[in-house]
């Protein structure tokens, strides 16, 4: 009796694993929206990207692009695979607007995902990326500035991040307009300008002639022309201005050693509203200002490790933290120190 047996497979044949479950983590920042698929083991399987996503600023830009990240990661994928999803966004706030938020769940549905995501604010983002703990304190230092304390990875208080008109002390947006404000005052005193107020008459007016200065109204049409320059931008391009106080400052420019050294105890005093001394959970540091290349970062970590108790660590890819976190909301087993670490590694 013959038996039968099975054909040997093509030797370029690819053996499908059995379908798992997915997670999504989402990053929607000013500048850029990033989206993270992973499976249950913290293994990505699927990126994408687009650019920016507040939706506070141009929402249906932001839906859109968020729309278009989703559909880049989800490439390959069975959107019906993902049963959790955790999304920080940047001015998430605004999707407590109908119209704002229908236009990202129009996003989200039309990628054809089913799941309810879960919006978070940026700085439970931010500290997931820097530590697998569940409780401290996360500072975010950018465009704008923030602070947050974290327990259970949740926020349950804040300081700061009131928004460029009402605060933002210590922020990216703040070392601009403070360095605007430096070449201002020394046009009224008519004095000369040093290092970082030339860098930023040129970023602010490239094609000014040196010369004007030398006519009896130069300082005022000067000074005109940059307060002019300025109210015609938008306010959050004052953060821009922020690399240039950098630079000077790394050139020993006394007004820019100045500024950055105000930034960092502004930051400092912010951080203490909401943190004792005596807290040994951790502390994250976020954002460009606040970052380890930053002199405003570099003041941070020496002041905090001679006033704080606990680890001042960096966070890192916020959007692998939004992901590791959606692993927990899928099973709290899962946000382990090994999906953690895979993550974010």
């Amino acid at each position: 009796m013959s038996v039968e047996r099975p054909l040997p497979e093509p030797a370029d044949s690819v053996v499908l694993a059995p379908a798992t479950t997915l997670v999504l983590g989402g990053d929607l920042g000013g500048t850029s929206t990033r989206i993270v698929i992973a499976d249950s083991e913290g293994n990505v399987v699927g990126r994408g990207a687009a650019a920016g996503g507040n939706p506070t600023s141009h929402p249906t830009t932001a839906a859109a692009n968020f729309g278009q990240a989703l559909h880049t990661a989800l490439t390959g994928v069975d959107p019906a695979r993902v049963e959790a999803a955790v999304i920080g966004a940047a001015g998430g706030s605004a999707l407590a607007i109908p119209e704002v938020k229908a236009q990202f769940d129009a996003a989200w549905f039309g990628a054809g995902l089913s799941a309810e995501a879960e919006f978070i604010g940026d700085l439970e983002v931010a500290f997931a990326s820097g530590t697998a703990e569940p409780d401290g304190h996360v500072l975010i230092s950018g465009t704008g500035s923030n602070a947050g304390w974290v327990q259970d990875h949740r926020l349950v208080r804040t300081a700061g991040g009131h928004g460029w008109l009402l605060g933002d002390e210590g922020s990216g947006f703040w070392l601009g307009r403070e360095a605007v404000r430096s070449v201002l005052l020394a046009f009224d005193l008519e004095q000369p300008l040093g290092l970082l107020g030339e860098s930023v008459l040129t970023a602010l007016l490239p094609d000014h002639d040196p010369g004007v200065f030398a006519q009896r109204d130069g300082f005022d049409i000067v000074r005109n022309g940059v307060i002019r320059v300025v109210n015609n931008r938008p306010p959050v391009l004052m953060a821009e201005l922020a690399r240039t106080v950098v630079a000077a400052y790394e050139h020993g420019d006394q007004t820019a050693q100045a500024l950055v050294k105000r930034a960092a105890e502004l930051l400092i005093e912010t951080v203490g509203r909401i943190r004792t001394t005596k807290d040994t959970t951790p502390l994250i540091l976020a954002g460009s200002v606040a970052g380890e290349q930053s002199p405003v970062g570099r003041l941070l970590r020496v002041a905090f490790h001679e006033e704080f108790a606990g680890e001042i660590l960096t966070a890192r890819d916020g959007v692998s933290g939004a992901t590791w976190l959606a692993l927990g909301a899928l099973d709290p087993a899962l946000a382990t120190e090994a999906n953690h670490t895979r993550l974010l590694s």
